[in-house]
């Protein structure tokens, strides 16, 4: 018997409609359908945010080449993934009252007001990391073949990525009692970062030898630090 698609009001048999996609089963929305949804979409094991970041850890560039090329049901989409885990960073990191300025010391910047903007702002500022991200892995690794755009997905996932190990520091940053283990925990950061970037690199453009692409992995993270850095700078003078 055909039923009309409460969404977009087409005629069609079945569970699911032919035209959206919607299926026939609308929950009436209560308490227990947005516990359902947050259930869902953040830590179904079987396409939420949890089963995302273990295929990103065990296979990123793999999980998404995946992606890509069409297997997108079981994965929660990159940018919504970034956008989550940001705020969530940035909420913990206001929270723990982290100062990432805090050995820093300027007469014409407000260090204090900088690190309260970043962690506040925390997702915003992810997310417009990426296009500089996107750009030089989209110069660097041209020859391979993916438009920008799908530079764009990659470097959306390997954000989430580094938001999972930046999430799993806070608490070594919060405890961190001189300058020293500041120090260390951020540069480990760092190269964690590389790594993470090499990794997902080196499987995502398969076609290069690994020396190439650690190269190249390497030469494009930089080039996004240092431009990211100089554009930094040219804000904190400006304003």
């Amino acid at each position: 018997m055909a039923q009309e698609c409460k969404n977009c009001g087409t005629l069609y048999k079945g569970n699911f409609c032919n035209n959206c996609g919607q299926s026939h089963n609308i929950h009436k929305i209560n308490l227990s359908f947005v516990w359902h949804d947050l259930q869902h979409g953040l830590f179904h094991f079987d396409n939420g945010i949890i089963f995302t970041s273990w295929r990103l850890l065990k296979k990123p560039g793999i999980t998404i080449k995946e992606f890509i090329k069409g297997k997108r049901i079981r994965y929660f989409p990159p940018v919504s993934m970034v956008v989550v885990m940001a705020t969530l960073y940035g909420l913990l990191y206001h929270l723990l009252h982290i100062n990432t300025f805090k050995y820093a010391s300027s007469e014409s910047v407000d260090f204090n007001e900088l690190n309260e903007w970043l962690g506040s702002h925390y997702s915003i500022f992810t997310l417009l990391t990426i296009p500089f991200y996107s750009f030089c892995s989209y110069i660097f690794f041209k020859k391979q073949g993916y438009n920008f755009s799908e530079h764009i997905v990659l470097n959306s996932f390997l954000a989430s990525q580094r938001l999972f190990f930046s999430l799993l520091s806070l608490p070594f940053l919060y405890y961190a009692k001189s300058l020293n283990q500041f120090y260390t925990i951020s540069y480990l950061l760092v190269a964690i970062d590389v790594f993470l970037a090499y990794r997902g690199f080196d499987q995502f453009f398969d076609a290069i030898p690994k020396w190439k692409s650690f190269l190249l992995t390497t030469l494009c993270y930089l080039t996004a630090i240092l431009i990211l850095a100089i554009c930094l700078a040219i804000i904190i003078v400006t304003v």
